[in-house]
């Protein structure tokens, strides 16, 4: 036994001699007895295609600020809804739910919510429940009967009056004209019915100033909520005063009344 283990010592000195003086040998031996470091390389080409993520949070933060247009913030928010409940006096739980289906809405469909609030404003003053002897009905003064399909998926054209539904119904239409016509302004004179006339009749311009407000009290800017009368109202306090040169013509008709006289008093 121990000249055994004498010569199995000295077999594995040899070996491990061998094995510093021939590296290569080494090298195969170590791939032999441990065969998981040969794929070690694997792992450092898979950590080389790692800068990927690094160009979809790129893509993602485009699309936040995309998100961001049409979401706005809780302060904007809470902003144009103090400012529309004051304007139409409006109870603030009320306003704030119109204004939240607005944006959110408009997230949906990719257009600004403050536009539609602004239609929503001109057309009903934020009344729900209003109704025109046309046939329009709601928030937005949808014509039900002519967009019966578009509320199909929101319970029918009973649904008008609902003022989620109305709102996504009319914000859709409205989104459809404005890229149909290719402006803001040809979208809201199709919107109002005047597509076939030569002007809205100031339709446009009112909903396009109410915009502008809204803007302006999303920004934070203080605006008032009574809209000062037109300058044109100071105009029609002195128009009165003409007429009071007008008894001139009067004249003429004295000598017709002459003869008249003389035949009188010839009788």
């Amino acid at each position: 036994m121990q000249h055994t283990l004498t010569v199995f010592g000295l077999s594995a000195v040899a070996v491990l001699a061998l094995l510093y003086l021939n590296p290569d040998a080494a090298k195969k031996v170590s791939q032999l007895l441990h065969p998981e470091t040969v794929a070690a390389p694997v792992r450092t080409v898979v950590a080389t295609a790692t800068p990927a993520p690094v160009q979809d949070a790129a893509v993602d933060t485009t699309q936040d600020k995309a998100d961001h247009k049409y979401l706005g913030n809780s302060k904007q928010q809470q902003n144009v809804t103090s400012w529309l409940a004051k304007r139409y006096r409006v109870a603030g739980d009320a306003a704030n739910m119109l204004v939240s289906t607005a944006y959110t809405t408009a997230h949906e469909i990719k257009l600004d919510p403050l536009l539609i609030l602004a239609v929503m404003a001109i057309e009903s003053g934020l009344n729900p429940f209003a109704e025109s002897p046309m046939g329009a009905k709601g928030l937005m003064q949808v014509m039900a009967k002519v967009h019966h399909d578009k509320f199909e998926s929101l319970g029918g054209a009973e649904a008008a009056l609902n003022p989620v539904a109305n709102i996504k119904v009319g914000a859709q239409i409205l989104k459809d004209y404005v890229k149909r016509t290719g402006s803001v302004e040809g979208g809201l004179k199709t919107y109002v019915g005047a597509a076939d006339m030569e002007d809205d009749s100031g339709y446009g311009a009112k909903v396009l100033a109410e915009y502008k407000r809204l803007k302006m009290v999303a920004g934070g800017k203080k605006v008032p909520t009574v809209t000062p009368p037109a300058p044109t109202q100071m105009v029609v306090k002195s128009a009165p005063a003409a007429p009071a040169a007008t008894p001139a013509p009067a004249k003429p008709e004295q000598p017709a009344a002459e003869p008249h006289t003389d035949a009188l008093a010839t009788l």
